[in-house]
């Protein structure tokens, strides 16, 4: 949902993982429970999830399924969730029937046998109902265990009038144009940056997104295998463009997103694009409302015009726990298709979401609106076209909760001059091959 980003940022890293040892059993759905007649359906169910229109989506289940009590509850951010899902499950109790979770969680609790395949619903026959990059990453060994609830494909947004001041008169098609754009932007003044970047955890998403752009894919599952590389040469020309614009001095490494100061030099103009999630028209209105009518919404640029790919910037999903307490299998379906699939998937539109669902990104309502904070640009249509980019595989972490908390403490210190990108993700890359062993994981490297 909207605000991913900055949601997951508040992982603890003391947070209990579930080790692979104390995996639960696999799933034990059947093909009966995929009905969604809402005549065949009654009963409870208990749902956890976070963010906007919540409220909005269980009146109308209850609406469309009125022999279905829905129990609601709030667990505050992605990472809480994640966290309370993980601990119900340990506990063996307490576990809801549907739980939202960030997309970058989803493989965790799929490898650990604490979800759902929902091929058993009928799920893997939507697969061409959603935006690629949305549904391609709750994918587990070729298994959907997860429904899109909304998506972030990644985007450029930029600031005209900065751009122009500094001679730039259209948004950069390559990766080698924005670095020249760099250049140019920080000749207007010292305190004129490109983007800023200061390798906190914050980042955690926006540096997945941009190895899984450049084509590099440094996790590979398999079983109780697990191989992790950050070395292979897609992701080498991604850390080399980062580690040539800390060299020279073009990204601020002293701002990091969703602070106080990032809102001011977006606000103030000294912060003139962001490569980031389609859902963020509404922090910028938001974080810098004096920069109305400057921001303009452009593709990502790319490592290679003529062939562009996208790469996923957050986004959420709903999951159906393997063992919820009230065993209301069909009832849970019912609820996750309602939202992801039925109508509620436009109730969350309405209320902020960017759409995974391709008949609503490809409306003529959705693609047509025209936004004032962007003079007036159908910012929609850009996003819209980002969503239906090819993508690579790319595969996230067993435990990428905890790679996210402690990705600050080893990328950090490359942006403040300590040491290169390379070598710290070499020791990132050793820290988590031995998190990865002692969760019970056999790790290559």
């Amino acid at each position: 949902m909207k605000h991913s980003v900055k949601a997951i940022a508040a992982v603890a890293s003391a947070a209990m993982l579930i080790p692979l040892a104390a995996c639960g059993s696999s799933s034990n759905t059947s093909s009966n429970t995929a009905t969604t007649n809402k005549d065949d359906i009654s009963g409870n169910i208990t749902v956890w999830g976070w963010g906007e229109g919540m409220d909005e989506l269980v009146k109308g289940f209850e609406k469309a399924y009125p022999n279905v009590k829905v129990k609601y509850s709030s667990t505050g951010t992605a990472s809480d969730t994640a966290t309370a899902l993980q601990n119900a499950v340990a506990a063996g109790n307490g576990i809801p029937d549907v739980c939202m979770l960030q997309g970058t969680d989803v493989a965790q609790f799929a490898i650990g046998n604490s979800i759902d395949d929902l091929s058993a619903y009928g799920a893997d026959k939507l697969a061409d109902e959603y935006s690629a990059g949305a549904w391609g990453k709750l994918q587990i060994n070729d298994k959907p265990y997860g429904m899109p609830i909304d998506s972030g494909p990644m985007v450029f947004f930029y600031n005209k009038a900065i751009f122009e001041k500094a001679g730039i008169t259209e948004a950069p098609k390559t990766w080698d144009e924005y670095y020249e754009d760099a250049k140019k932007i920080h000749a207007l003044g010292d305190e004129y940056y490109i983007t800023n970047n200061s390798g906190n955890t914050d980042s955690y998403s926006e540096f997945n997104a941009m190895l899984w752009q450049a084509g590099a894919n440094p996790v590979t599952v398999d079983g109780e295998n697990l191989t992790i590389d950050f070395t292979d040469k897609n992701a080498d020309k991604a850390i080399e463009l980062q580690q040539k614009l800390i060299d020279e001095g073009l990204v601020n490494t002293s701002i990091g997103n969703w602070t106080d100061d990032w809102n001011r030099s977006l606000n103030d103009g000294t912060t003139a694009s962001l490569a980031i999630g389609a859902w963020m028209p509404i922090n910028l209105e938001n974080g810098a409302p004096d920069q109305k009518g400057n921001w303009v919404a452009a593709p990502m640029p790319q490592w290679d015009a003529d062939n562009p790919v996208g790469a996923e910037d957050g986004g959420s999903a709903l999951t159906i726990p393997t063992k919820g307490d009230n065993n209301n299998k069909a009832a849970a379906w019912a609820f996750v298709n309602y939202e992801t699939h039925g109508d509620g998937a436009q109730i969350m539109a309405d209320t902020g979401t960017f759409p995974a669902l391709k008949k609503i990104l490809e409306s003529d309502d959705f693609q047509n609106k025209t936004d004032d904070y962007f003079g007036g640009q159908q910012v929609n249509k850009v996003l819209s076209e980002a969503a239906d980019l090819d993508v690579t595989a790319y595969t996230f972490l067993p435990f990428s909760a905890h790679a996210q908390a402690v990705y600050g403490d080893y990328i950090a210190p490359a942006y403040q001059g300590k040491t290169t990108l390379k070598d710290a993700l070499a020791s990132y890359q050793k820290a988590l091959v031995e998190y990865g062993t002692n969760q019970g994981y056999t790790v290559n490297k």
